[in-house]
C-alpha cells in the first residue's frame, strides 16, 4: 500500500483518533501559528494478511497532519516517546470513536518513570542542535529554545504529579518572549539546565510507576484487531 491515495484512505476512513498538537495545544499559538493535526487510524485486519504490509505512519492527507498506525502508536508511547505522550493528552480532540476513546482511556497506562529518560534524551539532542545553531549563526532558532523549555517543564511536572499537562499555563508571556529573541541565551540555558536538574531530583519521589502497563495496553490491541477481523469495528 505505498501510493499516498490509498495510504490517505487509511487515515479518511480508518481513523480512530485525532486531535490539535503544537502550539495551540501548548497554549503557545500566535496570529502566525499553523494547526499541527495528529492522528491515530486503525487499519483493517485483513490488511495484514498479505506480504505488503499497510504503512505504520502517513502524512497528510491535510497540511500540518500525521498520523500513525494503532499498534507503531502503542508501541511508542510504551518507550514514553515524547511526542506520542502529548498525543494522548492534547485539550484539543477533534475525533474518537469507541476504539479511540478506549486508548484515551488507557493514557495512564502508558505513564512511567520511563518518562524521564526519553525526555531527557529527546532535550539533549535539542539542545546540542541549538548550540550548534549558535556557533553557526551568533543565535539558536529561538521557537524550538522556547519549545525545549516548556519539554522540560511538562516532563518535571509529570515527574513530579503523575499527570502530563501540555498548556502552559501562567509561563506563556515569559515562554512567547524567549521565542521573540528578548531573553538573552545564557538565561535561556541557564533555566534548561535548572529544569533539568529539578526533572532529576523528581524522579526518586514520583507517583509515576517504575514501568508501563505493557499487559493492559497489549490487551487492547489483541482485542482491537480481533474486532477488526470480525467486522465490529
Amino acid at each position: 500500500m505505498p501510493e499516498a491515495a490509498t495510504a490517505h484512505s487509511l487515515v479518511t476512513e480508518h481513523t480512530v483518533y485525532a486531535c490539535v498538537m503544537g502550539s495551540r495545544a501548548f497554549g503557545l499559538a500566535t496570529e502566525s501559528s499553523d494547526t499541527d493535526r495528529r492522528g491515530v487510524y486503525l487499519a483493517p485486519t485483513s490488511l495484514f494478511w498479505r506480504f505488503e504490509k499497510p504503512p505504520t505512519h502517513v502524512e497528510g492527507p491535510r497540511e500540518e497532519e500525521f498520523s500513525w498506525e494503532l499498534e507503531r502508536f502503542c508501541q511508542l508511547a510504551l518507550r514514553a516517546n515524547p511526542t506520542i505522550l502529548e498525543c494522548l493528552h492534547s485539550p484539543f480532540v477533534e475525533h474518537a470513536d469507541a476504539t479511540g476513546r478506549e486508548l484515551l482511556a488507557l493514557r495512564g497506562a502508558f505513564l512511567s518513570r520511563q518518562a524521564h529518560r526519553t525526555f531527557a534524551g529527546y532535550a539533549t539532542g535539542q539542545l546540542r542542535q541549538l548550540r550548534a545553531d549558535v556557533r553557526r549563526y551568533g543565535a539558536p532558532r529561538w521557537k524550538h529554545a522556547m519549545h525545549l523549555l516548556r519539554l522540560l517543564a511538562s516532563s518535571r511536572d509529570l515527574l513530579r504529579t503523575g499527570v502530563l499537562t501540555l498548556d502552559v499555563g501562567p509561563a506563556r508571556e515569559e515562554l512567547l518572549a524567549v521565542r521573540r529573541g528578548e531573553v538573552p541565551w545564557e538565561a535561556v540555558q541557564r533555566r534548561m539546565a535548572a529544569l533539568s536538574e529539578e526533572a532529576e531530583a523528581a524522579v526518586s519521589g514520583s507517583p509515576l510507576p517504575a514501568e508501563p502497563d505493557r499487559a493492559r495496553v497489549a490487551d487492547f490491541l489483541y482485542r482491537t484487531r480481533r474486532d477488526s477481523a470480525l467486522g465490529r469495528v
